[in-house]
């Protein structure tokens, strides 16, 4: 009962109450931009050389209202937007009328998913195991060459090195496509060739992010590695005559993991903003690019269901981990 009251009801709270903030912010910035949707439409229309009398248009802005949740005041327009998102309704979309926004973010939404949280796990765990070693052992020859290559890799702006490896590894020496997904008409289906075709088209824009992210990852680690192993505790297990490998992996690894958790619960609110270049530099059909596209035709229904489903997507991924918390630090069952 404790630990309902003390731990778990604040973190459930607090996950609500982001997305309360989170929706509300989302709800009201796609109001702020310049591009109306509805006179965008008429003006494509009218664009074509078709006459609308002034009846027909009253009601086509009405209809159109309605279909965009822009009808009514800001309020109305705020109770009608909670209404929908609780049925999963987001609306038609702009530039791809009249499918539903739900429809395109099922779509894309596996693309980002099994390309981003892919590389941001493994990165996670290739970058924590080489900077606690590069930390332990950083007499090491290995450790040292490491610690060179985080220092190119890491400072690099991610787009730069990602149309490096796009030029070098599929325009230069074309091993990789030069973007997409899949092959273009191309059915994905569960086989070997299939798998192994997304496999290809995957490889660079994963590459890209798991070499930032795991020297990210060592650098942080090792800052860490290095400031737990001269505690009190590892020397005394020194003395203890244990084996390094013992030390590295019981004592020193698992203590200084303990902000490398909350570090990946936080590293999981970027995801979304990480498709965004990702996708656009190769031309990956995930939710990176189906909000480019949003932005750029002033689609609100569309934005709005993205950013939506960002919100719920991270929030509820960090509070999985919030509350898987207590098993990685013993501290923290104690409290």
């Amino acid at each position: 009962m404790r630990f309902f009251k003390t731990y778990l009801l604040p973190r459930i709270l607090m996950y609500f109450l982001v997305i309360v903030v989170g929706v509300t912010i989302v709800f009201i910035i796609p109001r702020l931009l310049p591009i109306d949707p509805i006179q965008q439409m008429i003006g494509q229309i009218t664009s074509t050389g078709a006459y609308l009398d002034p009846k027909t248009l009253d009601y086509m802005i009405e209809t159109l209202k309605e279909l965009y949740g822009l009808k009514g005041t800001l309020w109305e327009q705020y109770w009608g937007f909670w209404r929908r998102l609780l049925k999963g309704d987001f609306g038609p979309s702009y530039y791809q009328f009249p499918v539903p926004v739900i429809s395109l973010i099922r779509q894309s939404l596996p693309w980002t998913l099994g390309l981003l949280l892919t590389t941001t796990v493994v990165s996670w765990i290739l970058g924590n195991v080489l900077g606690a070693l590069g930390g332990y052992f950083p007499q090491k020859s290995w450790a040292k060459i490491l610690d060179v290559i985080s220092m190119v890799i890491r400072p690099m702006p991610y787009y730069v090195l990602a149309l490096s490896l796009l030029l070098l590894f599929a325009y230069l020496i074309p091993i990789f496509p030069l973007g997409g997904g899949f092959l273009i008409g191309g059915r994905i289906s569960f086989d070997l060739r299939s798998i192994l075709i997304l496999l290809k088209h995957a490889f660079l824009p994963a590459m890209s992010l798991i070499l930032i992210g795991v020297f990210l990852w060592f650098q942080a680690m090792k800052l860490v590695v290095q400031s737990v192993k001269n505690e009190d505790f590892v020397s005394y297990a020194r003395l203890g005559g244990l084996s390094q490998s013992k030390i590295v992996s019981r004592y020193v690894m698992r203590n200084a993991m303990l902000p490398q958790i909350t570090g990946l619960a936080l590293s999981l609110g970027q995801i979304f903003s990480g498709a965004l270049i990702t996708e656009i530099v190769f031309s990956y059909p995930g939710l990176g690019t189906l909000l480019y596209n949003a932005i750029f035709t002033g689609d609100y229904n569309l934005l709005m269901g993205i950013m939506t489903m960002s919100i719920f997507v991270i929030t509820t991924s960090i509070l999985v981990i919030d509350l898987l918390y207590p098993i990685f630090d013993p501290r923290v069952r104690y409290r």
